[in-house]
């Protein structure tokens, strides 16, 4: 496509999401469209576009994960008003590029009267009239598509994964793992690109996993890791416990390397076990992950020492460009 014809639409992110918004900006050779941000007493906000938006494909990036200086709801709040605003005056087209979904987690009831978090979600995005969401590795695909009856775009990070390691390859031979059950679809998907990248069999395996009030448990190991450079999948980190129990398992059973992969780093305090564990058998030989959600600082000492980061923006910005043009986006998918 054309500058001049990507140049039509208008790319917006609020201040949490400004350097995310930039990166991605930059993968399509434009700049941030000017936006008002203000704080008002009481904890209430406003966000307004600063130039016109009327009959307009506008693209809003903001990632939904709370953290020491907003909570999940203040930045969906925030979101979903600047949606309403942008509709409001005028848009054609408004679609919320969430790289991180608040709520995706919560998608089903696994106690009595629980909520459905995931599904009161998608109804707040389509009561202000959003057109398109665009999300990256949700938790639970199924479940998200059956909570929105707007179009949907979920992209999958497994290609920039794959890509990843495939310019770090040496010799041995690759296993991809699933630390639970649940991720066992997304663990295959990556193990095929693997494969096609390799252009050689590759190992699979999983770990039984169970979740109860807060406490893991389950240490059981189905694969043969023995002698393999194994690479566990998931889409979050989150406190570590789950991915450093499966670093161990693996390293028991005899695996010659152990790598981690997840989406997003949501890396709470406790996850420094992941680089700092007393077990040293619990500490993987990396950690790769993407810029979709904003480490915490204290993290950052780990960059390029265990920790790497690979940037979301290329992606997303491919996608913009596609939906902009009528393009199709299912190659981005993990579908």
């Amino acid at each position: 496509m054309s500058s001049s014809v990507i140049s039509a639409a208008m790319i917006f992110a609020p201040e949490a999401s400004r350097k995310l918004g930039e990166s991605v900006a930059r993968a399509l050779d434009l700049a941030l469209s000017p936006s008002e941000e203000r704080d008002f007493d009481a904890g209430e906000h406003k966000m307004r576009p600063m130039s016109s938006v009327r009959d307009r494909d506008v693209y809003v990036i903001q990632t939904l994960c709370g953290d020491a200086q907003a909570s999940a709801n203040d930045r969906l709040c925030r979101l979903l008003f600047f949606i309403g605003a942008l509709k409001d005056a005028g848009a054609a087209r408004v679609t919320a590029c969430v790289p991180y979904l608040a709520y995706s987690r919560k998608d089903r009831r696994t106690k009595a009267r629980d909520p459905i978090a995931t599904r009161y979600v998608a109804a707040m995005f389509e009561a202000v009239k959003t057109d398109c969401v665009v999300v990256l590795d949700v938790h639970n695909l199924a479940a998200f598509e059956n909570a929105f009856r707007i179009p949907t775009v979920p992209l999958d990070s497994a290609s920039l994964f794959a890509e990843h390691f495939a310019a770090h390859e040496t010799a041995g031979e690759w296993t991809i793992a699933s630390p639970d059950v649940g991720g066992v679809k997304r663990a295959h998907h990556l193990r095929e690109l693997f494969e096609s990248k390799f252009k050689k069999p590759v190992g699979a395996a999983f770990m039984d996993k169970k979740r109860s009030g807060g406490v893991v448990s389950g240490d059981a190991l189905v694969g043969d890791v023995a002698g393999k450079r194994v690479l566990i999948v998931d889409d979050i980190i989150s406190s570590g416990t789950t991915m450093c129990r499966a670093v161990a398992a693996c390293r028991k059973a005899g695996a010659r390397e152990v790598h981690l992969a997840a989406t997003h780093a949501v890396l709470a305090p406790e996850a420094r076990r992941l680089f700092d564990a007393d077990d040293r058998a619990a500490i993987p030989d990396s950690v790769v992950v993407t810029d979709s959600v904003a480490m915490r600082a204290e993290f950052g000492r780990y960059v390029g020492r265990g920790l790497q980061v690979l940037s979301i923006a290329p992606l997303f910005g491919e996608t913009i460009r596609r939906l902009h043009s009528g393009a199709d986006v299912f190659d981005l998918c993990g579908l």
